[in-house]
């Protein structure tokens, strides 16, 4: 019996050892250190907005792992063919919001979400806010028509906070800002207020109204006709010429040599 305690005894104690013995191997093997940057995609030169990616295009560059691009990409061929949004810098990580979502096409088309749609009217200096009318600006869209009701003109609110999607042939913003003359603007709208706008450009002429970007209040303004424009002062009466005193004749009578002269009207 003794001898039985013994033996398990000394089993125990090789089973523990050789456990122990195990268990410190596994805490001191050296563990693979992180890696400190991650590789990300980037542009290899200085990418225009509407340019189709190529291989050639793109490079990648070191980016701290603690601090991960969200929407960046790691290989390459991922971009390969879609079209870029807005510029790029050199070396400028490429995120999936710069652009284009695949298969959307290349150039203006591009730039147009999912459910709206990109319409052109027609505008002219001084309408277009003297030149302001710049790609990304927010503008109200008014139309000055004649119904059948009322022979005077009436200027009304069709569409409010349309985005300005080009001017003219561009659509990227003058950099430095300046205006720029353009006989055509193209709205960003949803289907609906693209059907107001054809609407109302076929009922008379459109002017542009600029407004604030982060303005996004939706006003409810009246239409407005002539008549309303300014308090009409009362005619002015023609004046009336002075009546003419009736005329006055004379007729004279020689009776021998007496003269005698009457008048009368």
């Amino acid at each position: 019996m003794a001898r039985r305690l013994i033996l398990a005894l000394i089993a125990a104690l090789v089973i523990s050892g050789l456990f122990t013995f195990w268990l410190s191997r596994r805490m001191t093997k050296p563990r693979a250190a992180k890696p400190l940057n991650d590789l990300y995609v980037a542009a290899a030169h200085p990418l225009n907005a509407g340019q189709v990616l190529q291989a050639e295009d793109l490079s990648q560059v070191e980016w701290p792992a603690s601090m991960p691009l969200k929407g960046g990409f790691h290989k390459p061929q991922e971009l390969t063919g879609r079209s870029v949004l807005y510029p790029l810098a050199a070396g400028e990580p490429v995120l999936d919001r710069d652009l284009a979502a695949p298969g959307s096409g290349v150039g203006l088309t591009a730039k147009i979400p999912e459910g709206m749609r990109a319409i052109a009217l027609r505008s002219d200096e001084v309408v277009g806010v003297a030149g302001f009318l710049l790609p990304g600006t927010h503008v109200d869209v008014l139309v000055t028509y004649h119904d059948n009701v009322h022979p005077e003109p009436v200027t009304a609110t069709v569409l409010q906070d349309a985005k300005v999607l080009a001017a003219g042939h561009q659509y990227q913003p003058d950099p430095s800002g300046k205006p720029k003359s353009v006989d055509v603007v193209t709205l960003l709208l949803t289907p609906e207020d693209a059907e107001k706008a054809v609407l109302a450009s076929s009922q008379g002429s459109i002017h542009f109204v600029l407004r604030n970007g982060s303005d996004q209040a939706q006003a409810d303004p009246t239409p407005i006709r002539l008549s309303q424009l300014a308090v009409l002062a009362p005619p002015i009466e023609a004046s009336r010429p002075a009546p003419r005193a009736p005329k006055l004749w004379v007729v004279e009578t020689l009776s021998g040599d007496k003269l005698t002269r009457n008048s009368f009207h």
